[in-house]
């Protein structure tokens, strides 16, 4: 069956769990659902750390709702136009970071990294969680990972603060 009929994007789950069109990409998709979550980063960039916390756990919190019920829809767990936990996951990388070119390229390449190889704690995740819980969960825990490197890379003078 072809899943692509199934594709609406004015119901508002879909709308987000489909990265607001951008996991329709025909090819990856995860790749161009990262870039949108560049709006809530820029809009985000200069609130206050512990806010920026919030929101991200809002937004991981809302994806496991449209995720879920997107798969759904779909009638396939993690479908890979479904790409809300990318925006998530590098939201979540690029916390507390200022921002350049320089960050949001390295902060991109590192959730990319930890989201396609899945190392470790990873890919237990997404291997033993289903549901909405189960898309969302290995992109946080991926997004947790860029989180701490690119904090790594900035604090030791790499990358500007």
């Amino acid at each position: 069956m072809n899943n692509n009929r199934k594709f609406n994007l004015k119901r508002p789950h879909q709308f987000f769990g489909l990265g607001f069109g951008t996991g329709l990409a025909p090819k990856a998709p995860g790749t161009f659902g990262t870039f949108a979550a560049l709006p809530f980063i820029f809009m985000t960039m200069y609130y206050p750390l512990w806010l920026q916390i919030v929101f991200a756990v809002v937004i991981s919190i809302f994806g496991i709702w449209a995720c879920g019920k997107t798969a759904d829809d779909l009638g396939v767990h993690d479908h890979p136009a479904i790409v809300w936990d990318e925006v998530a996951g590098y939201y979540i990388t690029m916390i507390g970071a200022a921002l350049s070119w320089q960050t949001l390229l390295v902060g991109f390449l590192l959730f990319r990294f930890f989201d396609i190889a899945k190392p470790g704690p990873i890919r237990m995740l997404d291997k033993r969680v289903h549901g909405g819980l189960g898309i969302m969960a290995d992109d946080i825990l991926a997004g947790i990972f860029s989180l701490i490197c690119l904090q790594a890379l900035i604090k030791a003078g790499l990358l500007p603060f």
